[in-house]
């Protein structure tokens, strides 16, 4: 098996070149009013085309499947409590202000005033406290859930004690609690919009928020058209632009086949195009083009590991694996600069994130001898069995990630060198709901978080975890990290135990990291300006505007 990205690249030119005619009349960029303009001063008006594989997962904001498709569009009609930036740092919002009370087991939002949805009805502390409970217990009797990152499991109650201020209390200590009011599943949504069943909060055009823009109108699975709303004023002051949007629309046009996206912005027919190939950075920039390469705050690219099940129940096999992957070689084949290896399970811009290396060396004689002492015997064609079964799996790519594809090629060649055979089932977006549902052995994972407490909820099964590794509560050492980490009422500590989890978690195997992931790739036409980018990569147009 050889890597196909430019076979597929190839292949697809003609395409794209048929494709983008036809799409010219529909994906059009709006022009703005023609006056003069530099760089650097904002032109008022126009409309931008930003072309995207699709919305396949609902709308519903507490799906703990949110996509980053989803995210890039919520994040432009909805407002959150606390922004983040690139590096981690929180500033106001929503929240002008906010106080951390008796070891972190209470907190104070002081909330700004005047800010409204767009259906006219306040955000006031009352409806804070309604998007809260929903993000920390979701709503079981209507099938909604709560967000899955939240600190929910130490959640006691959230009160409004006046119309502009919040008390929130947890039973333990709760450092992730301001920080994940960041986060892109903690968005502001109005009491009469959380109060839907589940199928109409499902339908965006039933979505009212606070944000910049409102929803125009919706084609499903074709276009989703959003409009200016004059009267915002509530922007966060770190994006460096808090008042009414510059553009008059944002126009979401579906567009499947990556290369057709590329090529109808690289010929200036729509202005922004999401998740460019790796490999066509450089020659889509020597054309002046811009390609914006955010990486988020969270979880590195790589595999989460089901222990329960044959083969990666068995640790010799996890650890074969982890030794068996040259994380270098993929960076360099299938990547570019802006590409790192793990070093890690979590993104080295995770403050907390520490450089375990030397448990993810390229050691393939390692993960040999591993195979042979737990009695993998090498047969005639290459792979391994014991007890009359071989040693394989299935790997699904993510397609929310489309290079994974030839990472995962790639990670099959290195695996059959140790006799590990690798089934590659490659879905699109409208299929890996079905392999969420039913894990592989390997499962192919990326996930953004603010802060690092947050881990500890998705890990074990703990307090309705997920369960990542499919360990329950069986792993003492595991439950006693993740339960550390959650409850910590210091910074420090819970620095110093985070760092234990990562070693151990890499050690057993349960994690199997391969690159720093830069999922959220943006392709900009170069009149494109003022675009910025929060810590969960996610581009912000509240502050763009098209230069004539």
């Amino acid at each position: 098996m050889t890597i196909s990205t430019t076979v597929r690249r190839a292949a697809r030119a003609a395409i794209a070149v048929a494709a983008t005619t036809v799409l010219l009349a529909a994906c059009a960029a709006g022009t703005p009013p023609g006056q003069a303009s530099s760089d650097s001063t904002p032109v008022e008006g126009g409309n931008l085309t930003f072309l995207i594989q699709g919305y396949d997962a609902g709308w519903v904001s507490s799906k703990t499947s949110i996509s980053s498709y989803e995210g890039n569009l919520w994040g432009e009609i909805t407002d959150k409590l606390i922004y983040v930036d690139e590096k981690g740092q929180l500033s106001p919002w929503i929240a002008t202000s906010w106080e951390e009370l008796n070891g972190a087991t209470e907190f104070v939002l002081h909330l700004k005033e005047g800010v409204t949805f767009s259906d006219g009805t306040p955000l006031d502390a009352a409806a804070v406290v309604d998007n809260i409970n929903i993000w920390a217990k979701g709503d079981p009797d209507r099938g909604i859930s709560k967000v899955g990152l939240f600190p929910s499991g130490n959640f006691d109650h959230a009160e409004a004690t006046d119309s502009s201020t919040v008390h929130v209390v947890f039973t333990s200590p709760a450092l992730s609690f301001i920080p994940t009011l960041a986060y892109h599943g903690a968005i502001l949504l109005s009491p009469a919009t959380l109060a839907l069943s589940i199928d109409d909060q499902a339908d965006l055009t039933k979505q009212v928020g606070s944000g910049p823009f409102t929803v125009k109108s919706v084609t499903q699975g074709d276009s989703y058209v959003l409009e200016k709303r004059p009267d915002y004023d509530w922007g966060p002051e770190a994006t460096g632009h808090s008042g009414a949007a510059y553009l008059d629309t944002i126009t979401y046009k579906v567009i499947k086949d990556t290369s057709v996206r590329t090529s109808t912005v690289a010929s200036r027919q729509a202005d922004v195009a999401y998740n460019v190939e790796p490999q066509e950075i450089e020659s889509l920039t020597d054309q002046g083009l811009v390609v914006d390469t955010p990486r988020y705050l969270g979880f590195t690219d790589g595999f989460q590991v089901d222990t329960s099940v044959a083969p990666t129940n068995e640790l010799a096999v996890r650890q074969a694996i982890q030794h068996g992957i040259d994380r270098q070689n993929i960076v360099d084949t299938v990547y570019t600069g802006d590409w790192e290896v793990a070093r890690s399970f979590l993104q080295g811009n995770v403050p907390e994130a520490g450089d375990y290396s030397d448990l993810l060396s390229y050691d393939p004689d390692k993960s040999e001898k591993l195979l042979d002492g737990a009695g993998w015997v090498l047969g005639s064609d290459g792979y391994r069995s014991k007890d009359g079964a071989t040693l394989e799996f299935t790997v699904t790519p993510n397609p929310y990630v489309p290079s994974t594809q030839a990472e995962d090629e790639l990670i099959a060649q290195q695996l059959k060198r140790i006799g590990i055979k690798v089934n590659l089932n490659v879905v699109d977006v409208s299929g890996y709901a079905a392999i969420i549902a039913h894990q592989p052995p390997l499962f192919q994972t990326s996930r953004s978080f603010v802060d690092v407490g947050t881990v500890a909820g998705v890990l074990t099964s703990q307090n309705k975890g997920e369960d990542w590794f499919k360990a329950g509560t069986g792993d003492e050492k595991l439950n006693e990290l993740a339960n550390g980490i959650a409850t910590a009422s210091d910074r420090d500590s819970r620095t110093a135990l985070v760092k234990d989890l990562q070693q151990y978690v890499l050690e057993q195997g349960y994690s199997i990291p391969t690159v720093q992931l830069v999922q959220r790739l943006y392709l900009l036409s170069p009149n494109i300006k003022g675009v910025t980018f929060n810590g969960l990569a996610f581009a912000n147009f509240a502050a763009a505007w098209i230069a004539p």
